[in-house]
């Protein structure tokens, strides 16, 4: 009785819990194509070990129940019993079919989300995600803006991240957009996400960086294509000038607020172009697509 009231306890305090959780878990509320692409292996991934517990869990049942000790005479002698072929060749071949399988769905969902979104009219958009001691700045070399500690984007756009880091590794990561990608000195890192629904979602340090890593969240706000394109006349109208002494005072500090600029500190600190990761041979290095974008502006 005693366990009986245990048990029943437990499995109301859970329900309670759990009823009591009102977002979901972000990986598995997707907002995105890629978001879309790695929460169904995610959840094909979950699906299948459940299916795999289950079904270990009931052959235990079974066995305990079929095998169990029993009430026999001191001389009994059980049967020598040979080993079954089928059944050894069962055993070994279903986790070796179910591995095959679920390595053959991940390489080809891995080719589509390191790769540009398709299917979209207007051309990717490219953002330069930088850390910073415990901080990020994102440049738009499309628009000539700079904003620290969050991200506006606009939605039915590819978009690219080139990712470099000022300090220690970090990784960019907006779970309900698509995964993540380590932002490090010296090299690039370019991952490729995109928004197919407006709204706020929360961006993230995924790699411990040091004292101030829990303070790397940020907002990204994914808008319609006209408001963002009003957001931007809005920052080229009010929005002071990234100098370069205003740059190197953010890059010394270890937390700052939000801040949105006209210009980037590409114009006087180039990204770095000696390796870009995720990038095809055939496209042109960071410091060129920044050069194209600014030809363009002016």
């Amino acid at each position: 009785m005693k366990l009986k009231g245990i048990l029943l306890f437990l499995i109301f305090t859970i329900v309670t819990v759990l009823t009591g959780c009102d977002n979901p878990l972000l990986v598995l509320d997707p907002k995105g194509p890629v978001a879309e692409e790695q929460s169904s292996v995610i959840k094909l991934s979950m699906l299948t070990m459940a299916g795999v517990v289950l079904v270990v869990i009931v052959l235990y049942a079974f066995m305990l129940t079929k095998y169990r000790a029993s009430k026999s005479s001191a001389d009994y002698e059980p049967p020598h019993i040979e080993g079954n072929k089928y059944l050894e060749a069962l055993w070994i071949g279903i986790p070796i079919i179910i591995v095959a399988c679920l390595g053959w769905i991940t390489v080809g969902s891995l080719d589509k989300v390191e790769n540009e979104q398709t299917g979209y009219t207007e051309d990717k958009l490219t953002i330069y995600a930088v850390s910073s001691n415990f901080k990020w700045h994102f440049s738009y070399p499309e628009e000539d803006i700079e904003t620290v500690n969050y991200l506006n984007i606009p939605t039915d756009r590819p978009l690219e991240f080139k990712l470099y880091s000022y300090g220690p590794i970090s990784s960019l990561w907006i779970p309900q957009l698509g995964g993540q990608k380590y932002a490090m000195s010296d090299m690039v890192n370019t991952l490729h996400l995109a928004a197919d629904v407006p709204g706020t979602y929360m961006g993230r340090n995924a790699n411990f960086s040091g004292k101030g890593f829990a303070h790397m969240e940020f907002e990204a706000l994914a808008m319609p294509p006209a408001e963002y394109e009003e957001w931007v006349k809005d920052v080229k109208k009010t929005a002071d000038e990234l100098t370069e002494d205003k740059f190197n005072e953010l890059l010394e500090a270890d937390h700052v607020g939000r801040s949105t600029f006209n210009g980037t500190h590409l114009d006087f600190a180039p990204a770095p172009t000696g390796h870009d990761h995720g990038m095809d041979d055939s496209e042109d290095g960071p410091k060129e697509e920044h050069e194209e974008h600014q030809h363009d502006h002016k």
